[in-house]
């Protein structure tokens, strides 16, 4: 005879109940929920813990009702403490412009974990098994997906375990048998047009284990090695954008980072970006991380370009840098014309063949008689400097902090480009590169500062 705790033993023990603990099982009156709740009462019985049982009514079907009060009275007949929680699913998928299926997933997951919440249960447990991984990574692969939707379901993951993902549905059914668990049949998953999942788990599941008896067990084989790829491929990418510049609602990542990570991880790079910037990876799809990587094949080395993201995100790659925020950014990067003043941010910019006034003076070792395309631009912080008599470069945001610059300020000083290349910054100097050597011809960036109609300087 099987023990009551069998299938549970087969989860990693960091799914399982502690001792002591008292954790929060999810029941919908159906067979694979019935069984776990038995299960977990076992469990935590030998260990000094507590299952409670949560129920949500959709609200979907007509025995919906039923459903309810079955759970209720088997719970009761148990002395297992129950929580039940309603929600109009049809209304929240239309105000939130959702699918019907996708509707009861959020409004039950937010209700269970209510329920822990006030019931003090650190963990909740639902009764995903095998079949039921199997079934989600076909349905992601046929759906589209990349590396992640192909590695199935976790064992724990933010407080919610699955704990018998290691047994077959058939397992289930034997197991209530042997316990004569009572349980309730959703009507509609007989029914192949009621959703693509019960399509796959009636027409298609049972032809793949025609062909293999064990497609489910090597399905979800697979899955668990992919996992081990996708993990470490994220954390290839975590360590790559360590380092990267994060101030409020904005982040900088520089091209060569980008460009040295191997192709697999670059889409993880950005992703991580997202999550720096505080806005979270969500609705970030593979359709917005390739548009991300051709802006960056066609912008490299060049000039600005921009692309909008969700959550209000702004991408834009400037020279050598990918700059992802959340902020209004006006300032781009425009070409100066010699003799002409340019309104530049806080800043009137004209270039000019001699010195006037304050300014930048810029030696260009180019042939005689041919002009440098001169761009004045944002500078990003990873952005170097040779300054003369220096031992070497530093980076423009070490050289702000040396003079106390502030992070707004810093962002707002124009960035002088010379044939593509850094040649100044205003307040903070001129590469070495570019330095005027003796009485050779330079070139003149004159600098104002602008004053608004009220007299107070423009921010």
């Amino acid at each position: 005879m099987t023990a009551r705790t069998d299938l549970l033993r087969r989860a990693p023990h960091a799914a399982l109940p502690r001792r002591g603990e008292k954790v929060l099982c999810a029941v919908s009156g159906g067979l694979d929920s019935m069984c776990l709740l038995r299960m977990l009462e076992a469990w935590c019985e030998e260990r000094g813990g507590q299952v409670m049982a949560a129920h949500f009514n959709h609200r979907l079907r007509t025995r919906a009702d039923r459903d309810e009060e079955f759970v209720r009275e088997t719970c009761e007949s148990w002395g297992i403490p129950l929580s039940v929680g309603r929600g109009d699913v049809g209304e929240h998928a239309r105000r939130e412009g959702l699918s019907t299926e996708e509707a009861a997933r959020n409004l039950r997951y937010a209700f269970l974990r209510r329920a822990a919440a006030e019931a003090g249960c650190k963990r909740v447990y639902t009764a995903h098994h095998a079949d039921d991984n199997a079934e989600t990574i076909l349905l992601n692969l046929i759906r589209g997906t990349g590396l992640a939707g192909l590695t199935g379901m976790d064992w724990e993951r933010e407080g919610l375990c699955r704990p018998l993902l290691g047994a077959a549905r058939a397992e289930l059914e034997e197991y209530a048998a042997e316990w004569k668990i009572p349980h309730m049949e959703d009507e509609t998953n007989a029914d192949p047009e009621a959703a693509a999942r019960n399509l796959l788990r009636l027409q298609v599941m049972p032809l793949l284990k025609e062909l293999n008896p064990r497609a489910v067990e090597h399905i979800c084989g697979a899955a668990r090695r992919l996992r081990g790829v996708d993990r470490s491929l994220e954390a290839d990418a975590a360590a790559r954008t360590a380092h990267v510049e994060v101030q409020e609602g904005r982040v900088t990542l520089s091209m060569e980072a980008l460009a040295a990570a191997p192709a697999a991880v670059r889409p993880r790079m950005l992703l991580w970006l997202f999550d720096l910037l505080g806005v979270g990876r969500k609705d970030v799809g593979a359709a917005h991380l390739e548009a991300l990587m051709d802006l960056a094949r066609r912008t490299a080395w060049g000039k600005e370009g921009r692309l909008s993201l969700p959550h209000g995100v702004t991408a834009r790659y400037c020279r050598r840098w990918l700059i992802l925020e959340t902020r209004p950014q006006t300032l781009t990067e425009v070409q100066l014309v010699p003799g002409r003043s340019l309104r530049w941010g806080d800043y009137a910019l004209t270039l000019l063949d001699r010195p006037e006034g304050e300014g930048i003076s810029f030696f260009w070792r180019g042939r005689p008689g041919q002009s440098p395309v001169v761009t004045a631009a944002p500078c990003p912080p990873g952005e170097r400097l040779t300054l003369p008599g220096a031992r070497g470069s530093r980076s423009v945001k070490r050289l702000c902090l040396d003079r106390r610059i502030s992070l707004a300020e810093r962002d707002r000083l124009p960035a002088i480009y010379v044939e593509g290349e850094l040649a100044a910054v205003w307040r903070l100097g001129v590469d070495a590169a570019f330095a005027p050597e003796g009485g050779a011809p330079c070139r003149f960036i004159k600098i104002e500062k602008q004053i608004e109609e009220d007299g107070h300087d423009a921010q």
